[in-house]
């Protein structure tokens, strides 16, 4: 086949979409078929361009992994100094803005079908005309459902009000009319399908993709093998990790107020790794607290070893976030078969499965959240246990060459539905 995939973000970012899109592509390309990809030079979640690119013009490249079989064309866009809802729908329409003579240059080269990642649904409305006018089969799929996120945490306006019903009840309306118009459509969850479908998305377009992981690059390792030497952290500290993004969706100010809950814990020492729009305010309220290090994301070829570094993994999610994100972290999290916390109402899917293989709080409860840890500080059998249950989880569910080869099988009916799968 010939793949036109397009979306903001793309390889060589570490975490979230564009590490997703970036192994999906080189999969495809490595299975022996062609990937044309449209994106933006790197630039997420430092919010500056990758050190090599320009922000400013095209740039055509392709991977040495796969050779012609993966070309990358990189559109320009604008990236803000200061992020928030005004800045970021500027930034997101400069993209769609350059990006649509990079999608008639990925058209012109008659791929068989188009992928489209979002966020952003700016991308949708072009995408969908252009792929009408070719006679490509499009297909959407939904990392994010960014509209809710946005007017439901108040990232784009103020909460409440006249006005901002009517913006929210347009936006939603011309979201599920954007998405009831792809030939398919896939989200990362059961909770997310569930979403698409309530959009008015119809049942036989919908399909489950979720995020996975590469069970044998991310594995469990002995503390010997891990970077706490390298860190100077001694063997009888508990490691309390998160490592990702760290923009405002996260809602990582609850793991914070636990770390100040804890500074009289000796024993227990924080390690947030990563960046993001809400990093240097959250540095500067951590600013006083000695049991909480920083590092930035560390590189695909130490990740596993990083991971191995925690005794225990934290994944917070804000409660007015919940089902309408799956925290892709997680995946990487279990497989390296280190316990788990994550703040997870009981009926939202992260709650299920936290329920199943890791250990949930509610939500905004740093007090739940320090007394969760500082539990599995003092109990090393049951920090071992939750982390076989994780491991045995990402191996029975995440698996990335099972995940990617059954949606090949989807992709592959899409362009020929009279063949049974």
């Amino acid at each position: 086949m010939k793949v036109l995939l397009y979306g903001i973000n793309f390889y060589p970012e570490l975490t979230g979409i564009g590490k997703y899109s970036g192994e999906m592509a080189v999969w495809l390309a490595a299975q022996g078929h062609e990937v044309d990809v449209v994106t933006a030079p790197p630039y997420y979640p430092q919010w500056q361009v990758g050190e090599g690119y320009s922000a400013w013009w095209y740039r055509l490249e392709s991977c040495p992994e796969t050779g012609e079989r993966l070309r990358v064309l990189r559109c320009p866009l604008w990236i803000p100094g200061t992020v928030n809802g005004i800045t970021r729908l500027l930034h997101l329409g400069s993209f769609a803005i350059s990006s649509f003579f990079g999608l008639m240059w990925g058209l012109a080269r008659r791929p068989d079908v188009m992928l489209v990642v979002i966020p952003t649904l700016f991308q949708t409305p072009h995408s969908l005309l252009l792929a009408k006018l070719a006679g490509v089969p499009a297909w959407l799929h939904v990392q994010d459902f960014e509209v809710d996120a946005a007017l439901d945490m108040g990232l784009i306006g103020a909460s409440g009000g006249r006005k901002v019903g009517l913006v929210k009840s347009v936006a939603l309306k011309i979201e599920s009319f954007l998405m009831r118009r792809f030939d398919r459509v896939s989200s990362i969850s059961h909770a997310m399908v569930e979403r698409l479908l309530h959009k008015g998305v119809a049942p036989e377009r919908v399909i489950e993709f979720p995020n996975w992981v590469d069970v044998s690059d991310i594995h469990p390792i002995q503390p010997r093998q891990s970077m706490r030497h390298e860190l100077g952290i001694a063997d009888d500290v508990t490691v309390v990790m998160y490592s990702g993004n760290m923009g405002e969706k996260q809602g990582l100010d609850v793991l914070i107020d636990a770390a100040r809950l804890l500074r009289r814990a000796p024993s227990i020492q924080f390690i947030l790794a990563g960046s993001g729009s809400a990093e240097e305010r959250l540095k500067a309220g951590a600013a006083d607290l000695p049991n909480v290090v920083w590092l930035p994301l560390q590189p695909k070829e130490k990740l596993n070893a990083f991971l191995g570094t925690a005794d225990i993994h934290i994944l917070p999610q804000r409660a007015d976030a919940a089902d309408l994100v799956m925290p892709s972290k997680l995946t990487g999290m279990l497989s390296s078969g280190r316990a788990v916390i994550g703040t997870a109402h009981e009926a939202t899917e992260l709650g299920r499965v936290l329920d199943v293989c890791g250990l949930r709080v509610s939500p905004g409860d740093p007090q739940a959240l320090a007394d969760a840890i500082r539990a599995l500080a003092e109990d090393p059998v049951r920090r071992k246990n939750l982390g076989s249950a994780g491991r045995a989880y990402a191996e029975g569910t995440l698996d990335k060459g099972v995940i990617l080869t059954d949606f090949l099988v989807e992709l592959q009916q899409l362009l020929r539905p009279e063949c049974p799968a």
